[in-house]
């Protein structure tokens, strides 16, 4: 019989409950530690993720503005500059009116929120209050 399997066996109940409630706690700790790398880790991973978006938003954007003066550049060969740059302004100006138009008319089909959900949120409210009191 090894020293440990002795000492276990000799153990009384209450010291066999203390090493449970010690090593209970030790594992919840560790759990959490490990829970806690795992979160930070996955922040992290989030953030450099939201960082790449974003840059590729900007160049994205440099991108449609480059094309756009190029559009400009090449009506610039059959027209004098100024009028080449009227004309995709105008355009563009078209194009940012009825993206405006749809836009305010998605939002105008926005109705008030179903009659249901208020009264159950109101309902959930009033039960938390009688709760407590």
């Amino acid at each position: 019989m090894s020293v440990e399997s002795k000492l276990a066996a000799d153990a009384s109940i209450g010291e066999l409950m203390g090493q449970l409630s010690a090593q209970t706690s030790r594992l919840v700790r560790d759990e959490m530690r490990l829970a806690q790398k795992e979160l930070q880790e996955s922040a992290k991973h989030a953030g450099i993720g939201a960082g790449l978006i974003s840059v590729a938003g900007l160049l994205s954007v440099l991108g449609l503005a480059t094309l756009i003066a190029a559009g400009v550049a090449a009506l610039s060969l059959v027209l004098p500059v100024w009028a080449a740059a009227v004309i995709v302004a105008a355009v563009l100006f078209v194009a940012g009116g009825i993206a405006a138009l749809l836009g305010r008319k998605q939002a105008t089909e926005i109705g008030p929120p179903p009659k249901v959900s208020v009264e159950s949120v109101k309902a959930d409210i009033q039960e938390v209050k009688d709760a407590r009191s």
